[in-house]
């Protein structure tokens, strides 16, 4: 999981875009985009009590792009060893075409994807009409019809959305079909790194398609999905892009919506039960999440593993403006880097996405990964 450097090639020429005489609707993007991607005036130098993610583990600072990537690889070292090491990203994940649906401007697959070993799940496969290598989009959520516009969720439809803006986009859901029972299959390794695991078997599906451009991949969620789309971007560098809406992008033991305490995310223990609800000393937490906890570890460290790839949180009552304390944090390793406006948060007050903050995310995903 090295430094891309063609993920930082491609942020750098995005951040360009709107500097183009003829990119008129790339600037008009970059207009939209632009106020959420600085923290509002009052938390501009807001940082809570989170360790830097700049600090190695002996308390030295990491002061250039070098020592960075020496840091970065201690933070995944850490990370890697409480949610267990993946097996190899499969070279040719398998995928089965079963039907297709027609529309308008794009075609709709019903699809089989080989999302591990010998394992498969149904999907959709939304391709546009349009001709030409596209950029492509990764779409976790608890089914994958939400994410293609065949449900009554409102603005959860980032697939169909997508496609309509010349996307070829891939949605699938749970593992299995429950969220709450993902079955990685392996001791000791944590539900949160397999959704990721899988969602890396599916980047590799989607960059073999002809229609796409392997360099362009995207990935965005939302609640679920979106925690599911944060760890798949942080520990996966296919994903030049990314956005999640209102995951939790910090740990809090207060808010029974943010819980990576939850044995279907951090707090697998094979072989042993927890009630589910807020962790108390009657039901405290278990397994790595307890144990990244009493090390002092946190989100901000793990989320600066998609520097230099831009993301975007689309936040609502989990993540609300108050995250920025967290997000400056992370936005401290861009900077380093030389590109500080590649962090993005808009805000909303309820949970679920409204039209705005869904034609945000859209919109960040189209900027960053137009061709």
């Amino acid at each position: 999981m090295d430094v891309s450097h063609g993920a930082l090639a491609l942020l750098l020429g995005a951040n360009a875009l709107c500097s183009l005489p003829s990119a008129s609707i790339a600037a008009d993007t970059a207009e939209r985009l632009s106020p959420y991607l600085e923290p509002p005036q009052r938390f501009a130098q807001t940082r809570n009590a989170l360790r830097s993610p700049l600090l190695f583990e002996d308390g030295k600072r990491a002061l250039n792009a070098a020592e960075w990537q020496k840091r970065r690889e201690e933070i995944k070292g850490a990370w890697e060893a409480a949610l267990g090491k993946w097996p190899e990203v499969l070279s040719r994940p398998r995928m089965e075409v079963l039907r297709e649906e027609d529309h308008a401007t794009y075609t709709q697959k019903r699809v089989r994807v080989e999302i591990a070993q010998d394992r498969f799940e149904e999907g959709w496969l939304l391709v546009p009409k349009r001709q030409g290598q596209r950029p492509g989009v990764f779409v976790p959520y608890y089914e994958p019809e939400t994410s293609c516009g065949l449900s009554n969720q409102e603005f959860r439809d980032y697939a169909k959305r997508l496609v309509e803006r010349g996307f070829v986009a891939l949605a699938i859901g749970s593992p299995g079909g429950n969220a709450r029972k993902p079955e990685p299959g392996r001791e000791g390794w944590q539900p949160l790194s397999f959704l990721a695991y899988v969602s890396a078997n599916c980047a590799r599906v989607l960059g073999q398609l002809p229609e796409v451009d392997p360099a362009r991949l995207g990935v965005v969620g939302h609640s679920y999905g979106g925690k599911w789309a944060m760890f798949s971007a942080c520990l996966n560098e296919a994903f030049a892009c990314a956005a999640w809406s209102d995951p939790g992008i910090g740990f809090d033991n207060n808010r029974e919506s943010i819980n990576y305490w939850e044995p279907w995310y951090l707090g697998r223990v094979p072989g042993t039960q927890r009630t589910p609800g807020l962790p108390t000393q009657e039901n405290p937490a278990r397994g790595p999440y307890a144990e990244l906890c009493k090390q002092g570890r946190d989100l901000q460290e793990f989320q600066a593993l998609m520097a230099p790839r831009p993301f975007f949180v689309s936040g609502g009552s989990e993540d609300p403006p108050e995250r920025w304390a967290l997000l400056n944090h992370v936005r401290d390793v861009y900077a380093l880097l030389g590109v500080p406006r590649s962090v993005g948060m808009h805000n909303r007050p309820a949970h679920s996405p409204t039209r705005e903050a869904t034609d945000l995310v859209c919109d960040f995903l189209e900027h960053f990964l137009r061709p």
